[in-house]
């Protein structure tokens, strides 16, 4: 399934859906009120919940193939809108947690090692090591939508971009094994870790991480939430960040250090609830990794493109 979250234009109702036929169908009208409207709640009420929405989106599929979106109806409610008629927000809109796995692309690694920045040397890059995943968290409420319009902080003068990808958790998890951990994965999304640079490498000469990371709306997400079952191998997708049209970070999934099981299973050690993310961590390309870095300005725009998870447009106001 493709999942999205969003706002009806007409009604300004939020609901949770399905992406079909290049249309979004409500899974909380087409159900009676059966599914949740919020994601979250979805993803908590199990496999059965699953199992409804998977055979109501393929209904719906077929319905779509006969008729126009704006004439179907279920139980006198309208469930079908083209993507005119509805706002698109993040997949989760407020994720409990996002767990972000640092350094987790060796090249992205490297290239942090050149930034001749004092206070970003601080931290020894040279001297990171792989015991297991490490990383820090960011606040649910820094998640925006695809194509949101992002301010920059008055607080940095240095903001960077980082494709990743998103895993996002199904049910809780605590003290995984890898080889369960797929069993506790909803699905992935596309993930932009906007990053204040300056603050960031400040930060991190103290050992500390926060406000680098952590800002209204420095957590693009979206814009569907694909399940598993959707991929091919979902560790081995393209991977292309674009400023302004030009390819800025090209790599893909595969050249992740530690792939999803992996990192399930040990964040899980700290307890994951339904809705969580966990990055992926970046691949090399990022502005800081440049020799003469032009950082984002008004009117850039970010397009994050992950091969079978689409794009997530961010523009820089």
């Amino acid at each position: 399934m493709k999942l999205a979250t969003f706002n009806i234009k007409d009604t300004g109702a939020r609901t949770i859906g399905g992406y079909v036929n290049d249309t979004y169908v409500d899974l909380h009208a087409l159900s009676d009120g059966a599914l949740p409207a919020d994601m979250i709640q979805f993803l908590s009420a199990g496999e059965d919940a699953k199992g409804k929405a998977k055979a109501l989106l393929a209904d719906a599929d077929k319905a779509l193939q006969d008729g126009d979106a704006k004439s179907l109806e279920a139980n006198g409610k309208r469930y079908a809108y083209a993507a005119n008629e509805i706002d698109l927000l993040a997949p989760v809109t407020q994720p409990g947690k996002i767990v972000h796995t640092s350094c987790n692309f060796d090249a992205h690694l490297d290239e942090l090692t050149t930034w001749e920045d004092s206070e970003w040397q601080s931290h020894n890059w040279k001297d990171f090591h792989f015991e297991h995943p490490t990383g820090f968290l960011q606040a649910g409420s820094s998640v925006c939508a695809h194509n949101t319009d992002v301010s920059i902080p008055k607080f940095t003068k240095q903001l960077d971009f980082e494709i990743e990808i998103g895993i996002v958790i199904g049910k809780e998890a605590f003290e995984v094994s890898s080889e369960d951990a797929m069993e506790y994965v909803a699905g992935y999304t596309i993930f932009n870790d906007l990053s204040a640079r300056d603050i960031q490498a400040r930060e991190h000469s103290n050992m500390v991480i926060l406000m680098g990371k952590t800002f209204k709306n420095s957590c693009p997400l979206g814009p569907l939430l694909v399940t598993p079952d959707e991929l091919s191998d979902p560790h081995n997708l393209e991977m292309t960040l674009r400023l302004n049209g030009d390819a800025r970070q090209e790599s893909n999934t595969s050249q992740m250090h530690y792939k999803t099981r992996e990192l399930v299973s040990w964040w899980s050690l700290m307890g994951l609830n339904p809705g969580d993310v966990i990055t992926s961590g970046s691949p090399p390309g990022v502005i800081a990794g440049m020799k003469d870095p032009e950082w984002l300005k008004p009117g850039d725009v970010v397009e994050a493109t992950v091969a079978e998870l689409g794009v997530l447009t961010t523009n820089v106001v």
